[in-house]
């Protein structure tokens, strides 16, 4: 029979391998676009990526961007907004 302490042990590795695996597993998100210059902006709540780049692209041109990249799940999602001169 083994021990208090191994028991202890054990349950508490299992118990962390456990509770690590599922934040380890998701998909990665706000992942910076290619290239460099590009400035995080927000982020907020649309039906796609394109949508969310052509409604926020005057706000970067009243801000002095060029370029708008949106970062998200795909689908009705948050992105994140980057923004690039």
């Amino acid at each position: 029979m083994k021990s208090w302490r191994s028991r202890a042990a054990l349950a508490l590795a299992t118990g962390g391998a456990v509770a690590l695996i599922p934040l380890t597993a998701t998909t990665a998100s706000a992942v910076p676009p290619p290239g460099t210059g590009w400035h995080l902006s927000g982020g907020f709540v649309f039906d796609g990526k394109i949508e969310c780049e052509w409604t926020m692209y005057p706000s970067a041109k009243k801000n002095g961007y060029n370029e708008v990249w949106c970062d998200g799940n795909g689908g009705h999602d948050e992105y994140a907004i980057y923004y690039r001169k």
